[in-house]
């Protein structure tokens, strides 16, 4: 198990490495880069960034123990024929009309350099906070058999929460990795990592990079 708060990781004791996956959300160059979405609109990419070590750790001793390692990307078309007259507006009001900003035909959409992608790993793209929204990424989870889901990524507060949520509501087992997660937004980070903890755990449960790593160096001693 996992050490976790309010409760050990998983609930049940049964942790087994193919039917968990290490969710790695949106750490894209659109995100993370000082020219990016998130930097044009006066957020400091730098936490975000700090990040990159830790959920390169975790992709690391969560490949070795045998979990499947999912990365999401958001961002809409290069025609953006997928944007709403709405999603239009607020495009135009943050000052990334006429860019290719969050586009998935820019440069800026794919993932960071820095983040280990093999080609077994899976990457599901969105167009939404959420990566369950108008994507196959339930499909996926069900598909392989995963049942049990490790939350990083950007940002804590918005796509990594809005994705957790999601997954609870399809009853998913989720932990969250709060030193593995990042936003632009301190106090907004801090809530979100807070809320999942509340009502015992009404989003499941809530740890940090070192107990993962030590629970998937076990499981990786006991695989060999």
């Amino acid at each position: 198990m996992i050490k976790a708060t309010p409760f050990d990781f998983p609930y049940d004791g049964r942790l087994v490495p193919g039917n968990t996956a290490l969710i790695v959300i949106d750490l894209q160059e659109d995100f993370l880069s000082t020219t990016g979405y998130f930097a044009r609109q006066g957020y400091d990419p730098s936490p975000l960034r700090a990040i990159l070590p830790t959920v390169n750790r975790l992709i690391a001793a969560a490949r070795a123990a045998g979990l499947t390692i999912i990365h999401t990307r958001q961002g809409y078309r290069g025609d953006m024929a997928d944007m709403t007259p709405y999603e239009k507006w607020r495009r135009k009001r943050a000052g990334l009309e006429g860019t290719d900003i969050l586009l998935r035909s820019s440069p800026g959409f794919q993932i960071v350099p820095e983040i280990d992608v093999a080609p077994q790993d899976i990457i599901v793209d969105k167009t939404c906070n959420g990566a369950f929204t108008y994507t196959d990424f339930e499909h996926v989870l069900r598909a392989q058999g995963i049942t049990h889901l490790l939350f990083s990524g950007c940002t804590t507060d918005v796509c990594v929460h809005t994705t957790l949520r999601e997954a609870c509501d399809r009853n998913f087992q989720c932990l969250t990795i709060s030193d593995a997660c990042a936003s632009g937004d301190q106090r907004a980070h801090e809530a979100a990592l807070h809320m999942v903890t509340v009502e015992n755990g009404i989003f499941g449960a809530l740890t940090d990079s070192g107990a993962v790593i030590a629970a998937m160096s076990q499981l990786s001693g006991e695989a060999h």
